[in-house]
């Protein structure tokens, strides 16, 4: 009964190196045969890969953002630039700067608004600084971009969008006294 355990035994490694080796050697043959019949190649024979062209952008249109800044509190808050020109589906950004000149941390949210406001759905922030409450250390200066398209989907006769940010300083952000100490007041 030994000698056909044995026997067995060895049948069984000598299949388990030759699965191994099989599944071992079908990665290039499987390159090979992929690369000879042209499917699924990666890259180009002269090493060079085109970079893909986003589809979305509507280039036969040309539109003006308007940037445009208010404050209400003690910042200085403005956009680095006037204007920029996009086309509808194409990513741009735009960069605006705010200035803490007071002594003390100051707590800040930004609230935009675009005209004309059938532009507003079409306005698409894939990043911006208004969509979380900004901390400002004394005397700290922050550069803070904006990240947007616009959805092709923009009305024909909109040429001009004006994006306004009013950066509201937030009070309140100290603790409340305790009841106790309400009634001293």
């Amino acid at each position: 009964m030994n000698d056909e355990n044995r026997k067995l035994l060895g049948k069984l490694v000598v299949i388990a190196v030759a699965m191994f080796g099989f599944g071992y050697a079908l990665i290039p043959v499987y390159k090979h045969i992929c690369e000879v019949l042209g499917i699924n190649v990666l890259t180009q024979k002269d090493g060079t890969v085109a970079p893909p062209e986003n589809t979305q952008i509507d280039r036969s249109r040309k539109i003006t953002v308007e940037l445009d800044s208010n404050v209400h509190g003690t910042l200085r808050f403005r956009p680095t630039q006037s204007s920029v020109t996009v086309h509808p589906g194409e990513m741009a950004t735009v960069v605006y700067e705010v200035v803490n000149s007071q002594g003390r941390e100051v707590h800040a949210q930004a609230v935009p608004s675009y005209a004309p406001q059938s532009a507003t759905p079409h306005f698409m922030k894939v990043e911006c600084f208004c969509f979380k409450q900004q901390t400002l250390q004394a005397h700290e200066a922050k550069q803070m971009p904006v990240m947007f398209y616009l959805d092709p989907k923009l009305p024909k006769d909109v040429k001009t969008i004006t994006l306004s940010y009013t950066f509201i300083e937030i009070g309140g952000l100290a603790k409340a006294p305790d009841v106790a100490e309400k009634g001293k007041l």
